[in-house]
């Protein structure tokens, strides 16, 4: 399982979850990347393996692909040995690259928990917004356990327009500080559609039963000024 989750933000207690694989006999993975160690540790609530697209807010910088994954001893000894199998491991420059973007990580993710709460508030005031999908809301349905076991909210926001795909895309081609792009995590921000990638698969009535509509669109907040952000935000509703 990911908490929170991509791209609703769900927030889910893993302690009750961890009980009930442990009394089933299951291994419970969780993929973190979107909390980050920062905001979340799995492995404190009940978790036996966590991994994290490091490409994501480890690295934190947009340029390189990798990923990790945290466990007991014998778990990773056995990962190890995939590695040497099936060849993933990664090269001596794009190591360096998460090192150095580790060294930032508290500094950055401490602004993008700030910034992203700012920019959700405000867009839970626009009424071009039908929705927006932020654990540090009050109307969030996860809010009081977010509050309750997440050190720091995230630097993630969803929202969805009124209007749909064709809002959605007058509103891409209107940005001119955040950019189109599916990563995340990153010093820049980025939106991304989720029916263009991570839920291009479904069908839209699959995708509006999921809870992720046409005119879902998810922002990956990154270093920039708060108030910039906004603005750029608010002259592209200004163009629907």
């Amino acid at each position: 399982m990911e908490t929170p989750t991509n791209p609703l933000l769900r927030v889910l207690d893993l302690e009750p979850i961890a009980a009930l694989c442990k009394t089933e006999g299951l291994a419970l993975l969780v993929d973190s990347t979107f909390a980050t160690p920062l905001n979340y540790r799995p492995l404190e609530h009940g978790a036996d393996v966590v991994i994290h697209s490091a490409t994501k807010y480890l690295n934190g910088h947009d340029d390189v692909l990798a990923g990790a994954v945290v466990g007991s001893e014998s778990v990773i000894e056995e990962v190890r040995k995939l590695l040497h199998v099936w060849g993933q491991a990664l090269d001596p420059m794009a190591a360096w690259l998460i090192d150095r973007g580790m060294k930032t990580l508290g500094v950055r993710v401490a602004r993008q928990n700030q910034t992203a709460l700012a920019v959700a508030e405000w867009c839970a005031t626009q009424p071009q917004f039908a929705a927006v999908h932020h654990p540090g809301l009050a109307s969030h349905p996860d809010h009081d356990v977010a509050g309750r076991i997440l050190d720091g909210l995230g630097g993630m926001v969803a929202v969805e327009l009124k209007g749909g795909a064709r809002a959605a895309e007058r509103f891409l081609r209107a940005l001119t500080i955040a950019a189109h792009a599916p990563s995340l995590g990153g010093v820049e921000t980025l939106v991304s559609e989720p029916r263009l990638t991570s839920h291009a698969m479904l069908t839209p009535d699959a995708r509006a039963r999921a809870g992720i509509p046409d005119g879902f669109l998810r922002f990956s907040i990154g270093l920039e000024d708060a108030d910039d952000l906004i603005a750029d935000f608010a002259q592209a509703l200004a163009q629907l």
